[in-house]
C-alpha cells in the first residue's frame, strides 16, 4: 500500500481518523457476536434483511447528505451500472458467506479469509492497476499462497470459506477503485440494485411459511431491522477514516478485525483449529508480518 496523497495530516484530523478506523474494524471484528444471536434464522433470510435494511438506512443517509442526485446517473451510464451490478453480486456473496460461516461455527475460517484479503488486494493491484510490488511484498504474497495451498493439500480440499471471502471482497474493492464512485452513493446504489431480488425472496419466504420477521416475539424483528445500520455504520466510519489518515495506517489497523474474530472463535465459541488450518494461519500471519515490517510507515 502506498501513502495516499491529499490527506489532512494535522494531529487532530489524524487522531479522529485513526479512532474512526479502529471503530470500523473493531465493529467488523465483533460482528460474529451479533449474528450468533439469531442463529435460529436461516442465513439466506438474514442476508435478505441485511441487504434490505442496509438499502433503507443508506438511502436515508444519502438523502441527508444530499447525494441522492448522484444515484440516477450511476444507473443510467452503462459502465457504472455494470460495475455497481457486479459489486452488488460480490458483496452479496461476501455477506452471505460470512453470515453462514459464523452461524455454522466457522468463525476462525472466516477470520483467515480476512487475513488473506489485503495480500490478495495487493496482488490484484499489481496485475490490474500496474501498481509496483517490491520484493518483500512479493515474498509475503508467495508465502501466504504456498501456506494456503499446502494446507489445502493436507485437508484434501480448498478452504473455500476463507478463499470466497477474500476473493469476493478483494475483487469488490478493485472494481470500486477502478470506477471511482463516491463511497456512500456507490454503496447505496449497490444495495438498492439488490433490493427487488431481496423483496421477492422475502415475499416468497413469507408465502412458504419460513419467514421470521413476523414471528413470535420482537427479538427477530429488532435484530433483522438493526442489521441495516449495523452493516452500514462501519462502512461509513471507514469512509471517514480513509479521507483523514494514510492508507498504510489503515493497512495496519485492518488486521484488528480478523484478529478479534479469531479470538472470538477460539476463546468464546470454542472452535478448534486443525493442524492444516494452524499451518494456513501461521503462514498467512507470517506473510502479514513480513509485509507490515517492510513498509515505510509515514504519518
Amino acid at each position: 500500500m502506498e501513502v495516499s496523497q491529499g490527506f489532512s495530516h494535522d494531529a487532530k484530523s489524524l487522531r479522529k481518523g485513526t479512532w474512526a478506523a479502529i471503530a470500523s474494524y473493531g465493529l467488523w471484528g465483533l460482528f460474529p457476536i451479533y449474528w450468533k444471536q439469531i442463529t435460529y434464522i436461516d442465513s439466506v433470510h438474514i442476508l435478505c434483511h441485511r441487504m434490505l435494511w442496509s438499502a433503507v438506512f443508506l438511502l436515508i443517509v444519502a438523502k441527508l447528505c444530499g447525494l441522492t442526485g448522484q444515484l440516477i446517473p450511476i444507473f443510467r451510464q452503462k459502465k457504472s451500472f455494470f460495475a455497481v451490478a457486479t459489486c452488488s453480486a460480490l458483496i452479496t456473496i461476501n455477506w452471505g458467506t460470512y453470515i453462514w460461516a459464523v452461524n455454522s461455527g466457522h468463525v476462525t475460517e472466516s477470520s483467515l479469509g480476512y487475513y488473506i484479503t489485503p495480500l490478495m488486494s495487493v496482488a490484484l493491484g499489481c496485475f490490474f492497476f500496474q501498481e509496483k510490488m517490491d520484493k518483500w511484498t512479493l515474498v509475503a504474497v508467495v508465502v501466504a499462497a504456498v501456506g494456503v495451498a499446502v494446507a489445502s493439500g493436507m485437508i484434501g480440499k480448498l478452504p473455500w470459506i476463507s478463499l470466497s471471502l477474500a476473493t469476493s471482497f478483494s475483487v469488490y474493492g478493485a472494481i470500486k477503485k477502478k470506477v471511482g464512485l463516491d463511497a456512500l452513493a456507490g454503496l447505496t446504489a449497490e444495495t438498492l440494485l439488490a433490493t427487488p431480488f431481496v423483496l421477492v425472496c422475502l415475499l416468497w419466504a413469507r408465502y412458504a411459511g419460513w419467514g421470521h420477521f413476523f414471528g413470535p416475539g420482537i427479538k427477530s424483528v429488532l435484530f433483522l431491522v438493526i442489521a441495516g445500520p449495523v452493516t452500514a455504520l462501519p462502512l461509513l466510519a471507514f469512509a471517514y477514516a480513509a479521507n483523514r489518515i494514510p492508507l498504510q495506517r489503515i493497512g495496519f489497523i485492518q488486521y484488528l478485525s480478523p484478529t478479534v474474530q479469531l479470538m472470538l472463535g477460539l476463546i468464546v465459541y470454542g472452535e478448534n483449529l486443525s493442524y492444516p488450518m494452524m499451518l494456513a494461519f501461521a503462514t498467512v500471519v507470517f506473510a502479514v508480518v513480513i509485509y507490515l515490517a517492510t513498509r515505510r510507515w509515514q504519518v
